[in-house]
């Protein structure tokens, strides 16, 4: 089941007879005999896991209503190869994640957050989701809540996991569809079983020493098959504009194949093989770069886990956990190619040049010997194929820790390594250098073409690149043209940890109106963090041409110890109108060796004033340090989504007035180019300087428990981060700078010398890491379960877990504006913010013996775009998901589970106009279930 309070956690040592076992709950290191936390806490235990058909940890929280898309399988342009959890949205790097209580590393030295895919779905006994802020508890990172993954680390037996799965897809047409056939891009046809995943994995498990230990090993493998964006009608070409109010049309680059040439104001293109010139038109010459975009990347993956426990006597435990994952992925996107290539000045395009028809004389003004082309080319290097990223991460991580009981403290010492090797190669790209090189092309001594790079010896090497004619490139131009890059890095996290707690009630500390002793727990933990990410020649000299810019080296570390005290306070038990009364407090004091200094805390309290109903209310200010990223990366050249330049076009909203006061000269105004990708340059980077961020964080609920049964939460949320480390969007500096005139942003901004704000890297607005403004969010959280006995038609359980966002709101400077998010997405806001989401699930047992059969309605409401467009592009309609599983436990040792998620193969809502790396294919493969039908079986084997 799926209930919106927590469960406890297995105990380590059996109580004695008659004594209230005392566990140990997320959000709180002090262990109770109460299994609620005072904060909301989400479970969900294996047996859910197994229901929801999935066989990935991101696949799994992407469907908890408090869950938002972030980094994942889906994610192709812009992937770094993991998947991460993004807690309320305030991002993946204020989620901590946890595995038995005690942190992951940073998962890529290019995404400091936590990487799922180290955590071994299959060893999983149950995943406890807290929101609301636990800094106090559990340090920085946890401004957003935490995510525990309980393992099953006192397994006894043999397991054997077999899945396969599958996706089944009808293509229903649409109007992404139709707007295909009008270009006459090929459509695909129905598909009865794509994107497969093979999976498996191996338990064994034992007690040892007559049952004084118990040691687990777990071995897993996972293929998954890739999913290009060809395969789905609705995906079968880039979104973008729409003419006719409410009519899709395809987008795509102004980067087009067979070429755009950029000469003034003017674009052309090849007509023919022999030469001949057209004028390049936007509608019909666009590139459509999805097809060859991955929708879903491949991988495969290798998994190790084990965990050993032994009682050295009554009172104490020695414990160790050690893991390993190996995982390679590919990120494929469309053919990379020259990216507006300057071809002026030292590049030119000469007169002498060979290649060039005389209609391609005309067009450059080259007259006469001596002449120079003043030239842009956009082209897509189609013949060399899509850009390909293989992505490989390897993660060790160890644990050793003694545990138990002095007198009537309990304590718990331990130390902690994890590191992650990271290793990328980036194959079909362009180097920027040598197309210059290949363009400036010369008649060699008999006539033919040649690199005048060969002839005056600078580059011996050079193939003369024909992009003037169709079919003009050759074999040999592009072995000399692409170019790979290496990416090689590594994080490492170390921790040392003391634990103590003990009930000072033993001591005489006890309340006279109370049952219990006043629960205290006290500790001290030491913590470095670090980071390195090496790149090499092409990567860091900006010579690849589809990387947008220079990718510079990284490397830093921190260390930070923490000193933390949590009391929990039982005032009434058993009395009139308060059957619990419970106060709790904690404070924790971080000390880092950047030489920043921060306090977290929290209280709550808890009244009961009946068994069968209960209050909650918490508080929580958590602080965040910038990690190593936000800290050291150089500046360096990058990609910002907006819908389009408010000064650029024949007609520009803005007037020239404020268009001056971004650098658009009088000539340039309504003769600027728009990006057609709505793509623009920013610069990004690091900051020494950069303060904590703070958060506040209140919940305030009720927790129903009418009969044994049956159990309802209500949480309401209200959650802010201020002094938000990011860089100040693009967007707001130029809105900003057009509206004001105010050097603070205008400053930040530089035209090319063409005007755009994307077709030369000189073009750019200045985005690195500051402290910024505030996020907040509020809402309410529901959670429902009951079970019931059916007699001779078996039992029954339905659970319900929902999620009402009231509000979302972001500013980007202190003092400054604030706009509103919820219900919408886009360039702006990100991520589709719903203000309703749900999962209604009901399981039944029936009366055939070992048969389970199971229905789950997944609800996501529409949101809006958050720009002005056509009303084709202005929302994403609402989803409705049946999901159906059956399980069938043929024997005691063998389970055969089925299902279809998904069932009605719902297409997802479509958007010309999707937020920048995690929106795909026109959608948000993250979020909704983009595609098809998922079909699912399971065998699990356990002696």
């Amino acid at each position: 089941m799926i209930v919106a309070f927590s469960a406890a956690h297995a105990q380590d040592t059996a109580p004695a007879t008659g004594e209230p076992q005392r566990v140990e709950v997320t959000g709180s290191r002090i262990a109770t005999a109460n299994l609620e936390s005072i904060s909301p806490v989400t479970v969900v235990n294996a047996k859910d896991i197994k229901l929801e058909g999935v066989r990935s940890v991101e696949s799994l929280l992407n469907n908890l209503p408090q869950v938002f898309a972030d980094q994942g399988g889906s994610v192709s342009n812009g992937s770094t190869g993991t998947a991460t959890v993004n807690l309320r949205n305030f991002g993946a790097d204020r989620t901590l994640v946890l595995v038995n209580g005690r942190r992951l590393p940073a998962g890529s030295p290019r995404n400091p957050a936590a990487d799922l895919n180290q955590i071994p779905v299959g060893l999983v006994k149950r995943v406890e989701v807290l929101t609301g802020g636990a800094g106090a508890i559990y340090g920085s990172d946890a401004v957003a809540g935490v995510v525990n993954f309980i393992m099953d680390d006192n397994f006894q037996g043999v397991q054997i996991d077999s899945n396969y799965q599958f996706y089944n897809h009808q293509q229903n047409g649409g109007p992404a569809a139709d707007a295909a056939t009008r270009r006459n891009f090929q459509l695909p046809g129905d598909k009865s079983a794509d994107a497969k995943v093979k999976d498996i994995s191996l338990t064994m498990g034992g007690n040892f020493a007559d049952g004084r230990g118990n040691a687990v090993v777990f071995l897993g493998y996972k293929k998954e098959d890739a999913l290009l964006q060809s395969e789905r009608d609705f995906t079968a070409c880039s979104l973008g504009g729409s003419t006719t109010g409410d009519t899709f049309n395809c987008g795509g680059s102004g980067t087009s194949f067979p070429g755009r040439f950029l000469v003034g104001t003017r674009s052309f293109t090849v007509a023919d093989a022999n030469g001949g010139v057209r004028p390049y038109i936007g509608a019909n010459d666009a590139y459509n770069f999805g097809p060859l975009n991955y929708f879903r990347r491949p991988s495969e993956r290798y998994t190790f886990s084990s965990f050993t426990h032994y009682d050295i006597n009554d009172k104490t435990r020695v414990y160790g956990e050690a893991s390993f994952h190996d995982d390679s992925t590919v990120a494929q996107i469309a053919p990379s190619g020259l990216f507006g290539l300057d071809a002026s000045g030292a590049n030119a395009i000469t007169f002498e040049n060979p290649l060039l028809s005389n209609a391609w004389r005309r067009t450059l003004g080259l007259n006469a010997p001596g002449d120079t082309a003043d030239l842009v080319i956009f082209r897509r290097n189609v013949e060399g194929g899509g850009r390909r990223d293989d992505l490989n991460h390897t993660s060790y991580r160890g644990v050793v820790g003694v545990k138990g009981d002095v007198g009537n403290w309990k304590y718990d010492v331990f130390a902690q390594v994890g590191k992650v090797r990271y290793a990328e190669t980036y194959f079909n790209d362009f180097s920027v250098a040598r197309s210059a090189r290949a363009l400036d092309v010369v008649p060699g001594a008999n006539g033919a073409p040649v690199c005048r790079s060969t002839l005056n010896g600078i580059d011996p090497n050079c193939v003369p690149y024909n992009i003037w004619s169709l079919g003009g490139v050759t074999k040999e131009a592009l072995t000399y043209l692409q170019t790979p890059g290496f990416q090689r890095g590594n994080t490492s996290q170390t921790v040392q940890g003391v634990n103590l707690s003990t009930d000072l009630g033993e001591y005489g500390l006890k309340l006279p109106t109370s049952t219990e002793g006043i629960g205290l727990a006290l500790g001290w933990e030491h913590r470095t963090e670090k980071l390195s990410l090496d790149n090499d020649a092409a990567f860091e000299s900006g010579d690849l041409a589809g990387q947008g810019g220079p990718t510079k080296n990284v490397s830093g570390q921190f260390s930070v110890r923490d000193y933390y005290a949590e009391t929990r306070i039982p005032i009434l038990q058993k009395q009139p109108f308060a059957d619990q009364l419970n106060v709790t407090a904690s404070y924790r004091k971080s000390d880092y060796s950047t030489g920043q200094k921060t306090s977290s805390y929290g209280a709550g309290i808890e009244w009961a004033p009946i068994k069968e109903a209960k209050f909650r209310f918490s508080y929580q200010r958590a602080a965040r340090a910038a990690n190593v990223v936000e800290l050291y990366t150089p500046a360096g050249l990058g990609l910002y989504d907006m819908s389009s330049d408010p000064c650029a076009g024949e007609t520009p909203t803005a007037t020239l007035a404020q268009c001056a006061r971004t650098g658009v000269t009088a000539a340039q105004y309504g003769n600027i180019v728009d990006s057609p990708a709505q793509q623009y340059n920013q610069i990004t980077g690091g900051n020494t300087n950069l303060a904590p961020e703070e958060s506040d964080s209140y919940t305030l609920g009720l927790v129903l428990t009418p009969t044994r049964n049956t159990s309802v939460t209500i949480d309401a949320f209200d959650m802010k981060v201020k002094g938000i480390i990011g860089g100040l969007p693009a967007t707001t500096s130029l809105e900003s700078c057009l509206a004001t005139g105010d050097p603070t942003f205008c400053s930040l901004i530089t035209r090319d010398r063409l005007g755009t704000l994307w077709a030369l890297e000189t073009a750019q607005i200045v985005a690195t890491n500051q402290n910024l403004g505030m996020s907040s969010t509020k809402g309410i959280d529901l959670g429902a379960n009951w079970n019931a006995k059916l007699g001779d038609w078996g039992s029954l359980n339905l659970s319900l877990m929902g999620t009402y966002l009231k509000e979302f709101k972001q500013q980007d400077l202190p003092g400054g504006d604030t706009r509103e998010c919820a219900g919408l997405h886009g360039p702006t806001c990100g991520v589709p913010l719903p203000k309703w989401r749900h999962k209604v699930r009901a399981v039944w047992g029936t009366p055939w013996n070992g048969v389970e059969l199971g229905a789950t309605w997944r609800y996501v409401r529409g949101v809006d775009l958050d720009t002005e467009s056509e009303p084709a592009d202005a929302s994403l309609g609402a989803r409705n998901y049946l999901d159906l599983v059956s399980s069938w436990q043929i024997n005691r040792n063998f389970t055969l589970r089925a299902g279809m998620n998904n069932a009605l193969d719902k297409d997802p809502p479509l958007s010309g106009v999707v937020a920048a790396v995690f929106g795909n294919g026109n959608t948000y493969p993250q979020v909704y279930d983009a595609m098809g039908r998922h079909i699912f079986l399971n065998l699990t084997a356990k002696f």
